[in-house]
């Protein structure tokens, strides 16, 4: 399989009002293949919320190389192209949801679909197809305060997929969650890359980032293994 993702040297620093610079991440040396299921792991302050941001093409990286299907976007500045990339190409899995609190679990899941125009028959056929794969079908007109974690979960995996992305971005996809819809979401992941996708997934849980193919372990800012064996 041909490297999907490819990142060399990649640096990413903060910066405080005098210029005090606060790195994130150092000299980041990174390959993830086509269908590849691939758990990021981390020691505190690691930075692998702005890894994930930056594979997302959430934060633009402070130097080094970034290719995205054998695409260098490191650079790119063209708003409309990288909100292609991220409502087309990437699916991403919040830790938080962020859903609309005002809008439905139907609206939640088609607004990326409404922001690709995509036609309303194209839209429906697939909230209806997702909202049953997710088993939310009777919840199309509840509003996130109406419903429970879980459930605001499964919304927001619906609206990851509902473009048909190759990507997968999941950060914590099973953070408090108990061990059945843990064990729900894992087999989900895996169902998805079956079909053909591509994950990349940050966790702290060992027994979920055994399901991966490959763990990459970070620390000081760096990755310090793309495969890293667990205990």
């Amino acid at each position: 399989m041909k490297n999907l993702i490819e990142l060399k040297e990649v640096c990413k620093s903060y910066y405080l009002e005098n210029w005090t610079e606060i790195p994130v991440l150092k000299w980041v040396d990174l390959s993830i293949k086509e269908n590849e299921f691939v758990a990021l792991m981390w020691e505190s302050w690691s930075g692998k919320s702005t890894l994930l941001n930056i594979l997302g093409c959430l934060h633009p990286l402070t130097s080094g190389i970034y290719k995205l299907e054998w695409e260098d976007i490191s650079e790119l500045k063209d708003d409309e192209a990288l909100s292609y990339i991220r409502n087309i190409k990437i699916g991403f899995i919040f830790q938080q949801f962020y859903l609309f609190p005002r809008l439905s679990a139907l609206e939640n899941v088609t607004l990326p679909a409404i922001y690709a125009e995509k036609s309303s028959k194209e839209r429906k056929e697939k909230w209806l197809e997702l909202l049953n794969k997710v088993w939310l079908s009777e919840k199309t007109d509840s509003k996130p305060g109406e419903m429970s974690g879980w459930q605001q979960q499964r919304v927001a995996i619906a609206r990851a997929l509902i473009n048909s992305p190759d990507i997968i971005l999941a950060d914590e996809p099973t953070w408090n969650l108990d061990s059945v819809n843990t064990e729900w979401i894992i087999k989900l992941l895996l169902e998805l890359k079956a079909s053909g996708k591509t994950i990349i997934m940050v966790t702290h849980a060992h027994d979920v980032a055994k399901n991966a193919d490959r763990v990459i372990f970070l620390k000081d800012w760096k990755v310090m293994s793309e495969n890293y064996k667990l205990d």
